[in-house]
């Protein structure tokens, strides 16, 4: 989700790097306060011993050690979509097609759309996508756990197991001690969307997830994280699916 925020901005704003560092440094200020947003603001300020910035000189392909793909897996085996950390493991999986993708880049074309609306105003609606979309993503992982252990019979607190993850781990963040929050005052809490104070939160973000959505499918930049997050809320909030045609198909 961060990686897609920093390429919008590069690439419908235009936005210079060191821009972007003061961005990300303000979002450190406020509901996006943590260790990714702190370090992406450190990486865009890096520069070079040549003086240049560092970021662009490195290889736009990523490995995985295999977290995510397990998560993926787990998933798939339980019935859960987790499709937000299912689509950052898919676009790793594209961008190590480097050799493929300079190829398709000089045949493939794309969109002629430009951005034409106010800057600040988008980069208002990106920060609130962003904080939606990982909202959307713990609520996911929030599921996945509460499947697994109804499955194996564990008696999991949700509410410790948030608080851990902001003792030192890399997706330590402040809103999880909302999220603790919100299990502490109700144990049996089905989603962290339908906890009152999240449900107030993504209520205000959601209309600027769909500016973000909407204004990279128009321009032509990839958002499959942010899109994915759309698609789940969407899907999550409807009353009835079109599952019924394809129990029919069935």
């Amino acid at each position: 989700l961060i990686c897609e925020a920093y390429n919008l901005m590069k690439d419908v704003l235009g936005i210079e790097q060191g821009e972007m560092a003061e961005v990300f440094d303000e979002w450190n200020k406020g509901d996006l306060d943590s260790f990714l947003i702190e370090i992406t603001r450190d990486i865009l300020k890096f520069k070079d011993s040549d003086g240049q910035y560092l970021l662009p000189k490195i290889r736009d392909t990523a490995g995985q050690k295999g977290t995510g793909k397990w998560t993926g897996i787990a998933a798939l085996e339980y019935g859960v979509p987790v499709t937000l950390i299912g689509e950052a493991v898919f676009a790793r999986c594209l961008s190590a097609l480097k050799d493929e993708r300079v190829n398709a880049s000089k045949v493939l074309p794309g969109s002629s759309i430009k951005f034409s609306g106010n800057k600040k105003e988008f980069l208002e609606h990106l920060r609130k996508a962003l904080y939606a979309s990982k909202l959307i993503s713990y609520a996911q992982g929030f599921m996945l756990l509460r499947e697994a252990a109804k499955v194996n019979k564990w008696n999991l607190n949700n509410g410790s197991i948030a608080l851990m993850w902001r003792g030192g781990c890399i997706i330590r963040s402040v809103f999880l001690g909302n999220i603790k929050d919100a299990f502490s005052k109700n144990r049996q809490l089905s989603n962290l969307l339908m906890d009152p104070y999240f449900c107030e939160r993504i209520s205000a973000s959601q209309p600027s997830l769909r500016q973000v959505v909407a204004q990279a499918a128009l321009v032509g930049v990839p958002a499959p994280a942010f899109s994915a997050a759309l698609a789940f809320y969407d899907g999550y909030r409807s009353g009835v699916l079109p599952a019924n045609l394809l129990q029919a198909q069935r």
